[in-house]
């Protein structure tokens, strides 16, 4: 089983293999191929920074994008995409100006907006999921976050609290997005990676 961590300079790659590698991934390979990304059996993207740089710069990789569609979109790879990486699978994103993502999942990501004046931004440290409904990849627990937008939109699949819900992950069909790192989420991270290695959707 080969599982495509996608590297387009926009994402904490290292940290997010080691953890796969611990969750049990015996053929990972990092690459920005997307010949490789058309024939892995399984697909991460990751992603740190701002969403429109992230999007730009997974756009600038020739074929890419069109890697990504046919594999996950029509041939029904697994996907995780974490933190930015999940970020996006929206419709578009409002981070200084508005930039187009990849539109899998209907929604935007827009700056948080907490309640309570004095709940900070960016959103930083442990929090709850908190499963809006069953996912097998799914289950209640601590992680962790590091994230100053939020996605907004269709096919939440767990929330978070921060002076009021914020979206914790997404997803419909083979594809499912993390705003938490579960490579910092020491036990519940490992354990959602282990999911992910073995789910047949």
């Amino acid at each position: 089983m080969t599982l495509a961590l996608i590297d387009y300079g926009a994402g904490n790659l290292h940290s997010v293999a080691n953890a796969l590698t611990a969750a049990g991934c015996r053929d990972l390979a990092i690459t920005a191929d997307p010949d490789l990304v058309a024939r892995a059996d399984r697909i991460v993207l990751p992603g740190v920074g701002a969403f429109g740089a992230c999007a730009a710069a997974l756009r600038a990789v020739p074929g890419m994008v069109e890697a990504l569609e046919q594999r996950v979109r029509r041939e029904g790879a697994p996907f995780l995409g974490v933190c930015v990486g999940m970020q996006l699978l929206a419709d578009t994103g409002e981070e200084m100006g508005s930039h187009r993502g990849l539109g899998w999942i209907s929604g935007t990501v827009r700056r948080l907006t907490p309640q309570d004046p004095a709940a900070k931004v960016p959103h930083m440290g442990w929090n709850d999921v908190v499963p809006a409904r069953p996912h097998p990849l799914l289950v209640a627990g601590e992680a962790y976050f590091l994230h100053s937008y939020a996605f907004a939109g269709t096919d939440v699949l767990a929330t978070t609290d921060h002076a009021g819900p914020v979206t914790a992950a997404i997803g419909r069909d083979t594809i499912i997005g993390v705003q938490f790192h579960p490579e910092k989420s020491q036990h519940y991270g490992l354990a959602l990676l282990e999911r992910f290695l073995a789910w047949r959707p």
